[in-house]
Parts: C-alpha cells; sequence; structure tokens
C-alpha cells in the first residue's frame, strides 16, 4: 500500500466523502449519511469543488458526475464508493454488500444514468453546501 496518504493533517485511517457540492441528490446523500453516521466521528465529508478534493484526488476522481470515497489509503468511485459507504455505516446497511455480486460495469451503468439526470430530477444548488454548527467537525474544506 504505500506510505499513508494524508489531507489536510488528517490521516489515511479516516474515512472521507467526496461529493459534488452543488447537487440536490448528494447533499441529501450526505444529510442521510450524517443521521446514520453519528458515532462514525471518522467519516468526514468534502466537496469535490473544495481545495481538499483539489489537493487530494487526481484530476478524474474529481469528476463531479462521481462519488469518491477515500478509505484506509485507498479510493472508490462510483457504485463501489456507495456500497463500501453504506457498508461502512453498519446495521441493516451492510446488507447492501450483496449488491457487490453485480458485476461493476453493470453498477456503475446505472449509476451513471442517475448521475446524468441528478440535476433535472434534485436540483443544482448555486453554492456548496454549508454545513451546520454541529456538522463542522465533519467537513472538511
Amino acid at each position: 500500500m504505500g506510505a499513508p496518504r494524508y489531507l489536510c493533517g488528517v490521516e489515511s485511517d479516516r474515512h472521507i466523502v467526496f461529493f459534488d457540492g452543488v447537487c440536490g441528490l448528494c447533499n441529501r446523500s450526505v444529510t442521510f449519511l450524517l443521521k446514520r453516521s453519528k458515532n462514525r466521528a471518522n467519516l468526514l465529508f468534502s466537496p469535490l469543488q473544495g481545495e481538499s478534493a483539489q489537493h487530494y484526488l487526481t484530476d478524474e476522481e474529481r469528476n463531479l458526475d462521481t462519488i469518491v470515497y477515500f478509505r484506509q489509503g485507498h479510493s472508490y468511485s462510483r457504485s463501489t464508493a456507495i456500497l463500501m459507504i453504506l457498508w461502512d455505516i453498519g446495521g441493516i446497511w451492510k446488507l447492501s454488500g450483496v449488491i457487490f455480486i453485480i458485476p461493476r460495469f453493470l453498477r456503475d451503468a446505472c449509476y451513471n444514468w442517475i448521475a446524468r439526470h441528478r440535476y433535472q430530477w434534485f436540483g443544482k444548488h448555486e453554492n456548496c453546501r454549508i454545513p451546520t454548527s454541529s456538522e463542522r467537525a465533519r467537513f472538511l474544506d
């Protein structure tokens, strides 16, 4: 795996969800994850448009049509990222792991279809999501 990767002083044992900060679906997903991961202080969030993503992710990973999940020194994108996040928040959400039996190219085709329509279906905000004061510690710039 090599040397640990760092993001603005955050060790690689942190789990970071990079998301499109202006996407309505993405913001709803972050709210969903915040509510279900209250005891997971190591699950952090950062918009793909932010400084952390600029310094930490490759150009390909910063594609606004995807979600990137950085976990234990590795990055995952698209459907794999979603499944890994759900697995990590635990509880009933671990059952989503069964979806891994579907080949990635099929999972990602579905993911890409939703990504193409997400602004139309869920809206697009003018600015990135502003975390509340109680959420602020869970967000990176």
